[in-house]
C-alpha cells in the first residue's frame, strides 16, 4: 500500500500539469500598512467564525518528473471534512472523510482504509507526510503566523515560507453574511520535489458539509 494512492493519482490523472514551474525564490517584500494588518486580522476572525464552508476547483500535482491533474471538491463543517478528488478522463476518484473520531480514505483498489489520525492514515497509505490538519487554514489563507510571510501591494499574503512554501497567486471576492471577503483563487505549495497547485473555481462560505464523517 505504500505510496499507492499517490502513485495511482500520478498514473491515472492527465499529465498536463507535469511542467508546472517551480515557485519564485524570493519573498514579496511589500511591507503591509497598519490598516492592512488590521484588515487581515478582521478577515481571519470572520473566517474562524465561519465553521461551515466549501470549495470546488482544479488541482495539479507534480512529484519529480511525474504529474497529474483533476477536479477537487472540499466540504468542511466545523472539524469535519469531506475531500473528493476525481480524474475526469479515467473516472477514477478518491475521497478522504474525517473528523474528531478519525478518518476514512476511499478509492483504494483493496477497499477503504480508516484510522484515528488523517495524517497517519495518509502517510501509511501513500508514504507522504501531508499536513492535513493545516490545509483547511492554508487554502483559506489564514493561520500563517508561524511562517515568514511576504505581502502583496494589496496587503494580502503572497508568499509564505515554512516547512512547506506557499504562494498565493490570485484572490477573489466571496460572499459572507451580508458582505464579502477576499479568498484565495490560486494557491501553490512546494516541498522538495513535490508541488501542488490549486485553482479555486468557487467558494461557498456558510455551506453545510456531508454528514457521514467518522
Amino acid at each position: 500500500m505504500k505510496r499507492a494512492v499517490f502513485a495511482c493519482l500520478l498514473a491515472l490523472l492527465p499529465v498536463a500539469c507535469a511542467t508546472v514551474p517551480p515557485m519564485a525564490s524570493a519573498l514579496v517584500t511589500v511591507p503591509p500598512t497598519a490598516d492592512a494588518l488590521q484588515a487581515l486580522d478582521l478577515r481571519e476572525q470572520r473566517l474562524r467564525a465561519t465553521r461551515d464552508w466549501s470549495l470546488s476547483g482544479r488541482i495539479a500535482v507534480v512529484s519529480g518528473k511525474r504529474g497529474g491533474s483533476g477536479r477537487i471538491d472540499w466540504h468542511q463543517q466545523g472539524d469535519r471534512y469531506d475531500i473528493s478528488l476525481a480524474a475526469p478522463i479515467t473516472r477514477q476518484s478518491w475521497r478522504l472523510v474525517g473528523g474528531p473520531g478519525g478518518a476514512r480514505l476511499d478509492g483504494l483498489d483493496d477497499g477503504p482504509r480508516s484510522g484515528a489520525d488523517a495524517e497517519v492514515l495518509l502517510r501509511e497509505a501513500t508514504g507522504w507526510d501531508i499536513p492535513v490538519n493545516s490545509l483547511a487554514d492554508w487554502v483559506r489563507g489564514i493561520g500563517l503566523g508561524d511562517g515568514e510571510v511576504g505581502y502583496s501591494a494589496a496587503g494580502l499574503p503572497a508568499t509564505v515560507r515554512m516547512d512547506w512554501r506557499l504562494d498565493y497567486g490570485d484572490w477573489t471576492e466571496a460572499a459572507l453574511g451580508d458582505g464579502t471577503v477576499r479568498m484565495p483563487a490560486r494557491v501553490s505549495a512546494e516541498k522538495g520535489a513535490a508541488r501542488v497547485r490549486l485553482v479555486v473555481d468557487a467558494w461557498q462560505l456558510g455551506a453545510a458539509a456531508p454528514s457521514d464523517a467518522p
